[in-house]
């Protein structure tokens, strides 16, 4: 359901303001706890993780962190959702958590701007760490918000294409695309139609698809999404009329969206074994890293392989680039042990073999420079493809903004009224978006 802007808006202004005036504790970089003086302290980290490797992954990491540190306890509460986070921020006191963790990059820039998660940098710059020689620079962007670094990365995803090898072989196609001339004659060639509809289809590109957003189709042009002012850019960077026009060709291709989306409404949930790429509905796909170990677990009955996604023809160099996102962890300012906090996220962000185990552990790409180019990580072919598009130098992600999505909002209702043939004037449409973003951020500030 498509949310209406000005009701998001609202809703963000108000949950600012709520973060702003309900968490008191210590300033950032926190007083003595203790910890550093070997005196027993208890800290309480929430994240997010729920399934029974990801919960022996974090417990095995954080167990590893107190036998290094014996005097830090840390008390591990799992299957904890953003909102329960921000609720917790907002009432503040003994029963929100020392540190936290958060599936989405979006939360940063509320989380900065009201000053609930600590700033960073006073920790990282005590200790010698320099973010810029530590993190993968669009794990950077998505950790902070008008120079407050209020988070780090704790493992990434980068998104690429998986395609079927069988599919291919049979429609004589010998490699994956690199750029979207190529992409599009290989979908209009792997679709094969049944009817009113599709025996197997080439791609999915509509933006209801999975993983199919503006926002990750945007990752191949490197756009920019906002001016040096904060302004939104969607309008001025040629980039982002070029990806619309692009995806709605895509979708006249192949036999328009009205028959794309009744295909689409045949196929299983993005994550169980019923994913349109795992049943062979559709012959490539836009997904993460994530996905290989979940073909691999499934057994599917074909063979298939990962490859960057397609670039545009104009930034055909640019080939083996992609989008970046992850998860954050930072520590909330209501604590009182921010000494101890701080090491443990410094130990879950930044100790190499703590990342390595931790991303073979949970099939993510690791969060650091050198945990990306270690011996140790996972040496399996098609995972490495992400690894790659991950160290890629023109990688890229969606800026943290003070009102956290509501610009990819935004960019996704035009989005889906180009593909509809709603917006045949993108030029307007594009100036549109960029005044309801740029008023959007005027009304949380």
């Amino acid at each position: 359901m498509r949310t209406p802007l000005r009701a998001l808006a609202a809703t963000a202004t108000a949950t600012l303001a709520l973060l702003a005036t309900a968490c008191t504790g210590t300033n950032s970089g926190g007083g003595d706890d203790g910890s550093d003086a070997g005196k027993s302290v208890d800290i309480t980290f929430w994240h997010g993780w729920s399934q029974d490797n990801e919960v022996k992954a974090i417990t095995d990491n954080v167990a590893a962190f107190e036998k290094l540190h014996p005097n830090i306890h840390v008390k591990l509460v799992g299957n904890v959702s953003d909102d329960k986070i921000e609720q917790a921020l907002r009432a503040g006191g003994r029963d929100a958590p020392d540190v936290a963790s958060s599936f989405s990059t979006d939360n940063v820039g509320k989380f900065c701007s009201a000053g609930v998660w600590l700033d960073l940098a006073p920790f990282l710059a005590k200790d010698g760490i320099d973010p810029a020689a530590t993190f993968p620079a669009p794990m950077r962007e998505y950790t902070r918000f008008q120079g407050n670094q209020c988070a780090l990365p704790l493992l990434g995803d980068a998104y690429g294409l998986y395609y079927n090898k069988n599919a291919f072989a049979a429609a004589g196609i010998t490699a994956p695309p690199k750029t979207f001339s190529e992409f599009d004659a290989a979908a209009a060639k792997l679709t094969q139609a049944e009817g009113d509809g599709y025996k197997q289809l080439g791609f999915m590109p509509t933006y209801h698809g999975y993983e199919t957003t503006p926002m990750h189709y945007l990752g191949q042009y490197g756009a920019t999404y906002f001016d040096g002012d904060g302004k939104s850019n969607l309008a001025a960077d040629p980039k982002v009329a070029a990806m619309l026009t692009w995806q709605k060709g895509l979708i006249d291709k192949l036999g328009g969206l009205d028959k794309l989306e009744r295909y689409r409404t045949t196929f299983g949930e993005e994550f169980s074994a019923k994913n349109p790429f795992q049943t062979g509905q559709v012959a490539m796909s836009f997904d993460g890293e994530w996905r290989t170990q979940m073909l691999a677990e499934a057994k599917v009955g074909f063979d298939w392989a990962t490859a960057p996604f397609p670039v545009p023809d104009d930034q055909a160099a640019s080939y083996g680039r992609g989008y970046i996102t992850g998860t954050i962890i930072g520590i909330t300012k209501s604590s009182q042990k921010q000494t101890a906090a701080w090491q443990l996220v410094k130990y879950l962000t930044t100790d190499t073999d703590a990342v390595v185990n931790f991303a073979n552990a949970i099939h993510n790409v690791p969060s650091t420079i050198e945990a990306l180019a270690s011996p140790k990580l996972s040496a399996d072919a098609n995972f490495r493809t992400f690894v790659d598009i991950a160290k890629h130098p023109q990688s890229s992600t969606t800026p943290a903004s003070i009102n956290g999505g509501a610009y990819q909002v935004s960019l996704k209702n035009l989005g889906y009224d180009v593909e509809a043939g709603k917006q045949a004037d993108l030029r307007a449409g594009l100036t549109a978006t960029a005044k309801e973003i740029d008023e959007a951020i005027a009304q949380a500030k």
